[in-house]
């Protein structure tokens, strides 16, 4: 019994350890992709204020920062320079990290379950329409122009 004990509290620790240590891999990773971004990132808050001001949409990105494919969506669309002049001129982005407050209220405002999920929201947060996900940059470009074309067909 003494020996199956061990063996168990062994286990346990090795696994306690992986999950970890990868979490801190993935969440480092992340903090490099986002930080990668020419686009200026904002609270929910901060990006309605803004998009307010400009007449502009909010692009709200609720991701987790030690997820893989959040960090795909960052490094692979996001990070390309055409995709980001997009972004820049056209919409306000916030990004909502699932571990926070405003990121769990988000996702419970609009009924989210898993990440990446991007949403474009009117000034005043109403949900216009949720982005397919992409990881072509010209196909997520094309995208958002679907969006402003119907927005301003409005």
């Amino acid at each position: 019994m003494n020996k199956l004990l061990k063996n168990v509290i062994t286990i346990v620790v090795l696994v306690a350890v992986a999950y970890f240590g990868n979490k801190g891999v993935q969440t480092y990773l992340g903090k490099q992709a986002v930080g990668s971004l020419s686009f200026q990132v904002h609270s929910l808050d901060a990006a309605k204020e803004k998009a307010k001001a400009e007449g502009k949409l909010v692009l709200a990105d609720y991701s987790a920062i030690w997820c893989p494919s959040c960090r795909k969506l960052d490094t692979q669309v996001f990070a390309n320079e055409n995709v980001a002049a997009v972004i820049d001129s056209k919409f306000v982005y916030a990004r909502l990290d699932y571990d926070t407050d405003e990121g769990a209220a988000f996702a419970a405002k609009h009924d989210l379950v898993g990440f990446p999920r991007v949403l474009i929201l009117q000034a005043d947060g109403e949900q216009l329409t949720e982005m397919p996900l992409t990881f072509e940059p010209s196909e997520y470009i094309s995208n958002l122009e679907k969006v402003m074309q119907r927005f301003m067909a409005n």
